[in-house]
């Protein structure tokens, strides 16, 4: 059984993990944009031949540590390349280089090749050349936290580049891109019941095609020239023609039955020339109709009876045009929608929310999608009588302060999509009380539905109240908190049902974590491109401390190889991050049974489990003081206070110099401990500064969504000093 990665677009995942297991493979698992998974070496040729949504199939063939650029070249020149390339043969080289200490991408291409060619050159006299077009062989190289990871491209060049293009417009949509919406408009089963398909703004025609080739039962490589594994020493030359040979017997059957459904406009000449010109390339030209027409002259077609799909990819206004330029150009589709296809299906993907909102119809589903590295939307719409019934919109207008808090929730937004969308990060903080009269927090969560794993992710959002001071009466604090949850759900587009609203009171020093409902109502969110569960609506926390996210990126950084204990563990996201690392072994250490099951959980969400993941329930401080293990690195995150039945009441200001004492006796030689805790007055005693090297890192610690209170938490590292 081999290793494989396909990547594709971020959006993707889930349809082509669901795509991929239908091709025959096993162990599934979708990562940030791609999806790991095993099988034998024909169905990874069958992934590049029949993928509609993946770029690249990659095929493992080592990993190794690479701290530096000798052991890159020593791991490179210790696998035999003559198994996989002939001496006279052609390589390219493509670097990924991601928190490592070698940054530079070109560089490290450069070494794995100079690697690659001297084995040859020591061994046989002679080397491989350089071909960056269609080499022999293309590899792979990932280099993340100082780790290299090798693989063959399968796929050689992108597979969304299935050999029909010959012309294109001004704002081409990748083949793959236009299959995920076609998939997630429901086109497969809309075809099934004998529906037909039109794009009004059909440009080079990529819809429409993707849109037969998939009704027809076509492989989307068939018409590809060239593969990487083709120069491969390894290939499978007579496995890969009985896979070519099912593939063109199933198109000309799927070709024979398929009926001339497909129909596109566009009012540019130019551009339906280049999509007759692709259509005709794809073998698909008999059965797609196109015309020159503009939008506000859309009719349906005379022979589209029944169900039909209306898609489109119109400009965004990024690229093409100003927003305002384009609500016109909207408008009118909703309202041809309306006019002339009463009973359809309306799908357009969009960056611009405000545009979609032009359309004037309320979308049943909204997929997030990437159109390169643009953020867009995914819209679909129930036309006419055959719309979905619609709920009750409670259309008062908003208080000027809710109307206020609307305005910064959308600003924030704006000023922190690139930033996000950079950094993949997908749980964050929109708002803290950045309005005095709206005090509460909001976090966003973009996650699947734990009971619903075939979803597409959606929107979520928490919302703390902060306990209102007493001379506010009770129900001008209840009417703001409807205001403010109001003006949330419409600034974020999320129905009040994904909106989780809680009322955090001060205490004096009751329980760390308190049970609020029970709905068991969990979601499945990715950060740092490791999954967890969260629980919006059961606890006052959610499962993932958003703040300490950086922290856990550091322990990360810092886990490789070493011994790791987490202390007051809650869902073990640290130990995740650690086991991620590469932590020789992690140890969870937690008092509730239920923040256990729900750290397993976690841990085997990311693949880790046995008896390297300890978790242990104890009280913290008399487990340490009973246990005799040796730790590399060692984080400590205790709650403020905590007066558990079950141990003994535990104030972070009192009781911190023990707990970071008993720590220091279980710490190996050189180890590090990481202490952090959000008590807002908190003073490091001087105890700890005389036992340790201290280090205060909460200024970095603190991520850039929670920089409105530079208080939110504190965290140090910590190095025993020597004979202390």
């Amino acid at each position: 059984m081999r290793q494989f990665f396909a990547t594709c677009p971020k959006g993707l995942e889930y349809l082509l993990r669901d795509e991929l297991v239908a091709l025959g493979a096993s162990e599934v698992h979708e990562a940030l944009a791609g999806v790991r998974f095993s099988a034998e070496l024909p169905v990874g040729y069958r992934a590049c031949l029949w993928s509609r949504l993946a770029s690249r199939i990659l095929m493992l063939l080592d990993e190794f540590a690479a701290a530096d650029e000798h052991a890159l070249y020593d791991g490179i020149q210790r696998i035999d390349w003559s198994d996989h390339l002939a001496a006279d043969g052609t390589l390219a080289v493509d670097a990924v280089s991601i928190s490592s200490a070698m940054r530079h991408s070109r560089y490290l291409a450069q070494k794995v090749k100079d690697a690659i060619v001297d084995q040859f050159r020591d061994r046989c006299g002679t080397r491989p050349g350089v071909d960056l077009e269609q080499p022999s062989v293309r590899l792979n190289l990932l280099l993340r936290k100082d780790r290299a990871t090798v693989s063959l491209d399968l796929s050689g060049t992108p597979l969304h580049r299935r050999g029909y293009r010959v012309g294109q417009g001004e704002a081409p949509l990748k083949e793959n891109l236009a299959c995920a919406m076609l998939l997630r408009a429901g086109w497969p089963e809309l075809h099934a019941e004998g529906a037909s398909i039109i794009d009004p703004m059909c440009g080079a025609g990529t819809l429409l095609i993707e849109a037969a080739l998939m009704a027809a039962d076509v492989a989307p490589g068939l018409k590809r020239g060239y593969f990487g594994f083709q120069g491969w020493l390894g290939h499978d030359a007579s496995t890969w023609q009985q896979l070519c040979d099912e593939a063109r017997t199933r198109a000309d059957t799927g070709l024979r039955q398929l009926q001339p459904v497909f129909h596109g406009n566009d009012a540019d000449p130019h551009v339906l020339s280049q999509a007759k010109r692709n259509a005709q390339e794809a073998g698909v030209i008999g059965f797609v109709r196109l015309e020159r027409q503009s939008l506000e002259h859309l009719r349906r077609p005379d022979d589209a009876k029944g169900k039909g799909l209306l898609i489109c990819n119109p400009p965004y206004g990024e690229r093409l045009g100003q927003q305002q330029e384009l609500v016109p150009l909207y408008r009118s589709l909703g309202d041809q929608a309306r006019a002339q296809f009463e009973g359809w299906r309306l799908a357009v993907i969009t960056s611009d929310i405000d545009l979609g909102h032009a359309i004037g119809l309320r979308a049943q589903k909204k997929y997030l999608l990437f159109n390169g590295t643009l953020e867009c939307r995914l819209l679909v719409f129930e036309i006419g009588g055959a719309a979905a019934p619609q709920r009750q919109v409670d259309e008062r207008p908003l208080s000027a302060g809710a109307e206020a808090v609307a305005n910064r929730l959308r600003k924030t937004m704006r000023h922190l999509r690139k930033t996000l969308t950079r950094d993949n990060i997908h749980c964050w903080r929109a708002y803290d009380a950045d309005i005095p009269e709206y005090a509460a927090a909001i976090d966003v969560y973009a996650g699947v539905e734990e009971s619903n794993p075939g979803q597409a992710p959606s929107t979520w959002l928490h919302v703390q109240e902060y306990a209102a001071p007493k001379e506010i009466p009770e129900h001008v604090a209840s009417s703001r908190l409807a205001d403010l949850v109001r003006a949330a759900g419409i600034a974020f587009e999320v129905p009040r049902e994904r909106i989780a609203v809680k009322t955090r009171y001060k205490s004096k020093g009751g329980g760390k974590y308190g049970r609020m409902a029970d709905r068991e109502r969990f979601l499945i969110v990715e950060e740092g491109g490791l999954r967890f569960r969260v629980n919006l609506h059961d606890y006052l926390d959610t499962g993932l401390f958003l703040d300490h996210r950086p922290v856990r990126m550091r322990l990360r950084e810092l886990a490789r190889g070493r011994r790791f204990l987490n202390l007051f563990c809650y869902t073990a996201s640290a130990s995740v991050y650690a086991a991620h690392g590469g932590a020789r072994s992690t140890t969870s250490v937690d008092l509730s049974a239920n923040y256990l099951e729900w750290a397993a959980r976690n841990l085997a969400l990311n693949g880790f489990g046995g008896s390297a993941h300890q978790l242990i329930q104890a009280d913290c401080l008399k487990w340490l003081e009973h246990d005799r293990g040796e730790y590399d690195l060692i984080f400590v995150d205790p709650p403020t206070f905590s007066n558990s039945k079950r141990a003994d009441d535990f104030d972070v200001q009192k009781e911190h110099a023990r707990l970071l004492g008993l720590c220091a006796e279980r710490l190996a030689f050189g180890g590090l401990i990481v202490f952090s805790n959000n008590f807002r007055r908190f003073r490091l005693d001087a105890e700890v500064e005389e036992q340790f090297f201290v280090q205060d890192v909460s200024s970095a610690s603190i991520p850039f969504d929670f920089t409105r209170n530079s208080r939110i938490h504190h965290c140090y590292e910590l190095q025993a000093r020597s004979g202390a």
